[in-house]
């Protein structure tokens, strides 16, 4: 199983809460792909998965946070 550092997958001022998220979503991708084509995967999702976004084949790509969005002003 691989268990590389979030910190060589992620920059900085990513949380590792999206990464998470993020891989989880590709993993149940790649399954439902590999279902869909009647391919049988040796590798676990997850394992493919961490290893798109480790040779960064698959990146996390987030929105504005709440607190970098300024509110309009009130007429």
């Amino acid at each position: 199983m691989l268990k590389p550092s979030a910190d060589l997958i992620i920059d900085p001022k990513q949380s590792r809460y999206a990464l998470v998220v993020a891989i989880a979503k590709h993993a149940r991708e790649i399954a439902e792909e590999a279902e869909k084509n009647g391919e049988i995967l040796v590798d676990k999702p997850v394992d493919l998965s961490v290893h798109d976004f480790m040779t960064h084949d698959y990146v996390i790509t987030e929105g504005p946070s709440e607190e970098d969005e300024e509110e309009p002003a009130a007429e």
